[in-house]
């Protein structure tokens, strides 16, 4: 394995977990702002200033993480033909869907119309954490 190969492999994964760090605090965020009561604005603009500074964070680190992906895969072969590999490229997908979903969301809280409830936000806050576990099982156990 040459060096350089090592280092995008190794900047490819501090870049996949920071981003799923910011999808996974973000829709505790949306829970927390789902619990404010009508008349605290201060902490409402709080947590809104704070999801919306997350969301664009969070966004910002999915283009190097995705990006260092495809030269592991188109430039260095890694996964070329394996079934894991489509696999992995479709929880990819879906992590995009759900940082898209998440920024939807964002905007219904900040037009005050958000529709969901406490409990489903939590349920949902969960699914970044299958879409990463996912993604960890199929690049290491290669399940097939």
């Amino acid at each position: 394995m040459s060096t350089s190969f090592l280092w995008v492999k190794a900047l490819h994964i501090v870049f996949v977990a920071s981003w799923f760090a910011g999808l996974f605090y973000l829709p505790r965020l949306f829970v927390n702002l789902a619990l404010v009561p009508a008349d605290s604005t201060a902490e409402r603009e709080r947590l809104l200033l704070m999801a919306h500074k997350l969301q664009r964070f969070a966004g910002l680190l999915a283009v190097p993480a995705i990006g260092l992906g495809l030269v592991l895969w188109l430039g260095y072969g890694v996964g070329s033909g394996s079934a894991w590999l489509y696999a992995k490229l479709a929880v990819v997908l879906a992590a995009i869907g759900y940082q898209h979903v998440c920024r939807s969301l964002l905007r219904g809280f900040e037009a005050r119309a958000n529709r969901r409830s406490e409990r489903w936000l939590r349920v949902f806050n969960e699914v970044s954490v299958v879409l990463f576990a996912a993604a960890v099982v199929l690049v290491v156990v290669k399940p097939f």
